[in-house]
């Protein structure tokens, strides 16, 4: 008891059946209105990003051209339109390259990002199972109804992918803390640098195997190989997937500095942050992240498990804390790297909450009863949310033409 957090039976068994529903629940809301009304609907971002596609596929450049964010995600996005123009070819719809123009590569474009979307969501799953089945399956619940993660993954930003690696490099850490090896740390290390390879900011997910190498035993590798070969390969996983960074490095400077301008207006508005997340959480959600939260300040200190403990609340601390530096742009998709952290602690708050009702004698059916309650408090509010973000998404009013705003939250 001392070393391991008592949990409930139930809390020891994951449902696969649970698992696939969550899963095409998330599929159909990150599907609803893919596609619809393109080119026409077609976001400002993705019009530049699939048009510098396109171009490098007629030139045969490989510089993205532009450093807004790093290149990972114009990399995947150039092999899913040359996938496209293959295919389009085989059923004789071109004949070269210069025949495929953007609006050919809309779909399939969004298309990964909604899978990518979607694969964000199991690995949250199996990071919440670090705490428990029904834990898992909460937060993974929460995070395919979230809004702001829904309505993301309807359009070809690099946000969404960004998220997923926040996901998996909390995974991937996590499995360091179950086996303090070298290589569960070099491949958490990868999974951070493939973040800040896709936005700047997702670099901050390297923080996640750093504070694991601080609190990891010096009984294997010692902490400063763990550190080094952490830092080491999420240097060589960005430079990697973003080599331009140093081939063209003035271009980059130069965005880098038009970037961290931002730091000199105070960052974006937090009113605007707080708004945000309300929106995507509700009320009953929100409240429950932060009771989660509390929680997990608290686990941090006294344990069990202090460090995974201190991943899960460290990074949202951290994140949050660096709206203060450099452009965030639209809140919606600058907060997506939290969401994971955030879905896993309201779930932490509904389920662990709960159990500790025990300690009071209060009847088992009784906790029961009132974690189902909260279970549908916390998901039926983003539900009905996101349900109406994907008809907006649909709607005749926003087929209004290129380079259109982000339909309402």
């Amino acid at each position: 008891m001392s070393e391991r957090e008592w949990r409930e039976a139930p809390d020891m068994r994951r449902s696969v059946l649970g698992l696939a529903l969550v899963l095409v629940v998330a599929g159909v809301l990150r599907c609803w209105h893919l596609a619809t009304g393109l080119p026409a609907t077609a976001l400002a971002g993705e019009q530049d990003l699939l048009g510098r596609v396109v171009q490098a596929m007629a030139g045969g450049r490989f510089n993205p051209q532009a450093f807004d964010t790093p290149s990972l995600y114009f990399y995947l996005q150039l092999a899913v339109a040359c996938l496209r123009f293959l295919a389009g070819a085989a059923h004789g719809l071109w004949t070269s390259v210069d025949a495929f123009q953007p609006a050919n590569a809309y779909g399939w474009a969004r298309g990964i990002s909604a899978l990518i979307g979607v694969a964000t969501v199991l690995v949250v799953y199996h990071a919440g199972a670090r705490w428990g089945g029904r834990h898992a399956l909460l937060a993974a619940g929460l995070l395919a109804v979230l809004p702001a993660h829904v309505r993301a993954s309807h359009y070809a930003l690099p946000e969404v992918a960004t998220t997923f690696w926040a996901a998996l490099a909390l995974v991937l850490t996590l499995r360091t803390l179950e086996r303090d090896s070298l290589e569960r740390f070099v491949w958490a290390g990868v999974a951070a640098g493939l973040a800040g390879a896709t936005t700047y900011r997702g670099g901050i997910t390297l923080l996640l195997p750093l504070v694991a190498v601080w609190m990891s035993s010096s009984t294997g590798p010692s902490r400063l190989a763990k550190a080094a070969g952490t830092i080491g390969a999420a240097a060589g996983a960005y430079l990697l997937a973003a080599p331009y960074t140093l081939l063209d490095l003035p271009a980059f400077l130069n965005a880098a500095a038009a970037n961290l301008a931002g730091a000199a207006a105070g960052g974006p508005d937090r009113a605007a942050v707080a708004a945000t997340l309300l929106a995507t959480l509700q009320w009953p959600a929100l409240l429950l992240a932060l009771a989660g939260f509390g929680l997990g300040l608290v686990r941090s200190v006294t344990g069990p498990g202090h460090a995974r403990w201190v991943l899960l609340v460290s990074f949202p601390i951290v994140y949050l804390g660096s709206m203060a530096v450099g452009r965030t742009g639209d809140p919606g998709l600058w907060l997506l790297p939290v969401l994971p952290f955030v879905a896993i602690l309201t779930a932490i708050a509904v389920i662990s909450g709960v159990s500790l009702l025990r300690r009071f004698s209060i009847p088992r059916a009784v906790r029961q009863g009132l974690i189902t309650a909260l279970t549908v408090a916390a998901l039926l509010p983003p539900l009905v949310a996101s349900i109406r973000t994907d008809r907006a998404i649909g709607a005749p009013v926003q087929r209004g033409g290129a380079g259109a705003e982000l339909p309402p939250r």
